[in-house]
């Protein structure tokens, strides 16, 4: 049996950039060559891609981190690395993708272009990048940016313009196995449907659509009771909802108590999904009496709903009310998208580390240790030993504002500053 899983929650991280090169140009006769360190290549992006094959998140529940490659180191002799190739990852069609961290959409996959979902890092400059006419030996690189790095909630809502609801066992599989091409597992007890069913119903005019069969509702289904809870999502991008109703009552149910309870449910779980357009089909009427019929009809009338008296096991009504559903979405708007409210760029560009975002404390010894996630990655390639690599780190260290909060904080000439592990004396 298949499983039918349609949240998930992965990781997913772009590709670190390459480090640049620090290297010198060597050459027979030539007494002393410039800088020659070639920049490092892009890191990987991590795109996402539609693929219709796919009807489940099943795969996402037993892989959780996906990371694209990192982009190649620079060489010497001006080599630059190699990008790296994008890790392109498959989801069917429906899923909105969100933001973990701030819960706010980054993709809708409904068509097939594909989405960058975290870009790679930026490759690190070699050091012929930075000679000068003063600097004529720069003995430094910089290293490669980190790629963007999300964790996302996948969560599957169906692309279909109409669904069908009701009560387990009202005949809805029926009804979507007569008027489609869709072939889900039918059998007299409830909850036979475990899964949505898509089926897509061909019209004379060459108009078709898709129906979905949404897995029997019952009350207290809002609140997370029976399999209704997790299905409702499903119903939420339908255009038209075909409210399926067993009019003959042969469970020993009330049809017009079953119709308030479903349309509760609905309400519940979403105000904006209670106020879609609403067929009304009373199934099983060829079980039912006149009497039942008539009644059932004029409390739907009542409420100004289209009401269609079918059999969806002998076909009886089943081609007007498809008639009707076909009139009611040429005149509905297109189906419900999600618009992105945050994207990459908009979260963590890599291109733009935050120099901002550092912490100095003072030790017991009276030493400043200064702290930040960037510093690691922008000091990483300085050499110590290197006088103009040092004069670069004093600078970068000027621009960031470190500089300027050790003043405000009182340090003094030749205080102590530690900088990941690094110490050194500050001069004026």
């Amino acid at each position: 049996m298949s499983m039918f899983v349609d949240q998930a929650t992965i990781t997913v991280t772009a590709g670190k950039g390459g480090d640049g090169a620090v290297s010198f140009h060597r050459e027979k006769y030539v007494a002393a060559g410039g800088p020659d360190g070639g920049d490092g290549g892009r890191g990987g992006d991590v795109v996402l891609v539609v693929d219709d094959h796919l009807s489940t998140l099943l795969d996402f529940k037993y892989k959780k981190r996906y990371n694209a490659p990192n982009g190649e180191n620079g060489r010497g002799k001006r080599c630059f690395g190699k990008s790296a190739e994008k890790l392109v990852i498959k989801v069917p069609r429906g899923t909105v993708v969100r933001n973990a961290e701030t819960g706010l959409v980054m993709a809708d996959m409904w068509d097939d272009q594909p989405v960058v979902i975290a870009r790679g890092g930026r490759g690190g400059w070699g050091n012929s990048h930075f000679a000068s006419a003063t600097r004529q030996v720069p003995n430094f690189a910089k290293p490669g940016m980190p790629g963007q790095s999300f964790q996302l909630q996948l969560e599957l809502r169906l692309l279909a313009d109409v669904g069908l609801v009701g009560f387990p066992n009202v005949g809805k599989s029926t009804l979507i196995s007569v008027v489609s091409h869709a072939r889900p597992k039918i059998a007299n007890y409830h909850f036979t449907t475990l899964e949505p069913v898509l089926g897509v119903v061909k019209m004379d005019n060459e108009k078709n659509f898709i129906m979905a069969d949404i897995p029997g509702l019952i009350e207290g289904a809002s609140e997370g009771v029976g399999l209704g809870h997790e299905f409702l999502r499903h119903v939420d991008r339908c255009r038209l909802i075909v409210h399926v109703v067993d009019v003959s009552g042969c469970e020993g149910r009330d049809p017009k108590e079953d119709f308030e309870k479903i349309n509760y449910e609905l309400r519940n779980f979403s105000a904006e999904l209670a106020e879609r357009p609403q067929i009304v089909a009373a199934n099983k009427s060829d079980i039912a009496t006149p009497e039942q019929i008539a009644e059932f009809k004029a409390y739907i009338e009542e409420q100004g709903l289209p009401f269609f008296e079918i059999s969806a096991a002998t076909r009886q009504g089943t081609d007007p009310l498809i008639g009707r559903v076909a009139a009611m979405l040429d005149q509905l708007p297109p189906i419900k998208r999600y618009e992105v409210e945050q994207t990459p760029e908009e979260v963590s560009p890599t291109e733009k580390l935050d120099w901002h975002k550092f912490t100095i404390t003072v030790d017991d010894d009276g030493v400043y240790v200064v702290e930040g996630d960037w510093l690691a990655r922008t000091l990483g390639m300085v050499d110590p030993d290197d006088y103009e690599s040092l004069q670069y780190m004093q600078r970068v260290l000027r621009d960031s504002g470190i500089f300027d909060t050790l003043e405000e904080m009182g340090i003094q000439e030749n205080d102590t500053v530690d900088i990941l592990g690094f110490e050194f004396d500050y001069v004026r």
